[in-house]
């Protein structure tokens, strides 16, 4: 499985950073990085959280 990342939708609130911080962080400039996009079954309770948390709907899991 694997996030997907609208970025013009992204408004760099950081709550998916603190859901998720191994899978993404924000840079410098407050835009989301995903360190991973492809997530094994260990880390998809983070994944999933990330998804949930973000106010704007910016990411998705495919």
């Amino acid at each position: 499985m694997k996030i997907v990342l609208n970025r013009p939708r992204c408004e760099g609130h950081g709550l998916c950073e603190e859901a998720a911080p191994q899978l993404m962080h924000l840079d410098d400039e407050g835009e989301l990085v995903l360190d991973r996009e492809e997530f094994d079954a260990a880390d998809a309770a983070l994944a999933h959280a990330a998804v949930r948390v973000c106010p704007v709907a910016a990411l998705r899991i495919a």
